[in-house]
């Protein structure tokens, strides 16, 4: 049976050192993983549980793009993290056997529409226009985990036009990624192509057009990315 309309293409992400794609089925984000950052956004890490909320998966932009600043905001947020890319599917994962679904790992950066964000929490409304916009997933590559292991310590740090402005560690997570897999699958059916964004240190801020920023995962890789200046924006 031929498709009313055309379909889209599959959003997909490079693997890192080989002439392949990784397809990118669904992306996960776990809020307030690192318990700095969860006290800066004036929350409670001992006392909180991990939740998650989603992103498109055509909101996936690669790294060394410049890119145009999203609409609807005056307050756009950088969020730094450490991706996982799931390569075996499965639900009510163990925590022993999480990483054995692992397929490799990226560094993002969850993009958030800070503004939308504290306003639709004020009237206790969904988040998605705030976090699911175009273009609110910048991503390297994938490295696959047979090559760099599971990365469960290193440094994680994001610049803006130079200046560190998050910086942190692996080891500060509050739910490693065997337990955020675990959990995640006991809500959810995990599938292969699915991306786990596994939350962001403390120091998130503003960025604005014309910024570049820079991140990085130790032993994961490096992302960049920049926003088009406020002319580009005008004349687009």
């Amino acid at each position: 049976m031929a498709y009313a309309i055309d379909p889209p293409p599959i959003p997909a992400i490079p693997v890192a050192g080989a002439d392949t794609l990784f397809p990118v089925r669904r992306i996960w984000c776990v809020g307030r993983n690192y318990a700095e950052h969860a006290r800066e956004m004036g929350h409670d890490p001992n006392r909180e549980p991990p939740f998650f909320f989603a992103k498109p998966a055509d909101a996936i932009v690669l790294s060394g793009a410049t890119i145009p600043f999203p609409p609807a905001t005056e307050d756009l947020h950088h969020e730094i993290e450490l991706v996982v890319a799931i390569g075996r599917g499965g639900a009510a994962i163990a925590e022993a056997a999480a990483l054995d679904h692992v397929f490799g790992y990226a560094v993002g950066l969850d993009m958030t529409r800070r503004d939308r964000q504290a306003e639709a929490k004020k009237l206790a409304r969904p988040w998605e226009i705030a976090k699911a916009f175009d273009r609110s997933c910048p991503i390297t590559p994938v490295v696959p985990a047979a090559r760099i292991g599971h990365p469960a310590k290193g440094a994680i740090w994001v610049k803006v036009n130079g200046t560190v402005r998050q910086q942190g560690d692996l080891t500060q997570q509050i739910w490693s990624v065997p337990e955020t897999i675990a959990c995640l699958s006991r809500l959810v059916a995990l599938a292969p192509g699915d991306l786990i964004m596994t939350g962001t240190p403390a120091g998130v801020g503003a960025v604005q057009p014309g910024d570049r920023l820079e991140g990085h995962v130790d032993g994961v890789g490096d992302l960049t990315v920049a926003y088009a200046a406020e002319d580009a924006r005008a004349a687009a």
